[in-house]
């Protein structure tokens, strides 16, 4: 769905080269860059070239695209930066944290140890239900 938001899209921008980024992957259909307010060094955003405001309007074979190259770019951080692992981050909507609505990922690279934040924010909203409830919702959610 390409809607007004992407004339005033900031990754839309990039892609056209009307903003500048530090590019560490590009192809006809997938733009990567470095986030400029990182968690660690080298936190790439892997972003479509055309404009998707998220997971829900993101056509399955672009997904997949953006996830081979997140799969690249990972190898890349550990193998170049010397980190052991990372995080590939996505929020759909402002309830869940997405603040640019053009669909992307976050590529956050980790080392054994160290903390950025998010270990502990997401474990402390971890609740646990009974097998009975997970089960409900398993079956609720089958396709």
């Amino acid at each position: 769905m390409v809607s007004s938001l992407e004339e005033k899209c900031i990754f839309c921008e990039i892609v056209k080269r009307e903003e500048k980024a530090s590019i560490v992957y590009e192809d006809d259909d997938i733009l990567a860059f470095l986030d400029i307010s990182p968690l660690a060094k080298g936190h790439t955003l892997i972003i479509p070239k055309k404009h998707y405001v998220d997971i829900t309007d993101i056509p399955p074979e672009m997904l997949s695209k953006i996830s081979l190259v997140s799969k690249k770019l990972g190898e890349n951080l550990i193998n170049k930066l010397g980190y052991d692992g990372v995080n590939l981050m996505h929020s759909t909507g402002a309830s869940a944290g997405q603040s640019v609505f053009h669909f992307h990922v976050h590529l956050i690279p980790r080392i054994s140890g160290e903390s950025i934040g998010f270990q502990e924010w997401w474990f402390s909203r971890a609740f646990h239900p009974s097998r009975k409830d997970l089960d409900k919702t398993a079956n609720d959610l089958k396709l």
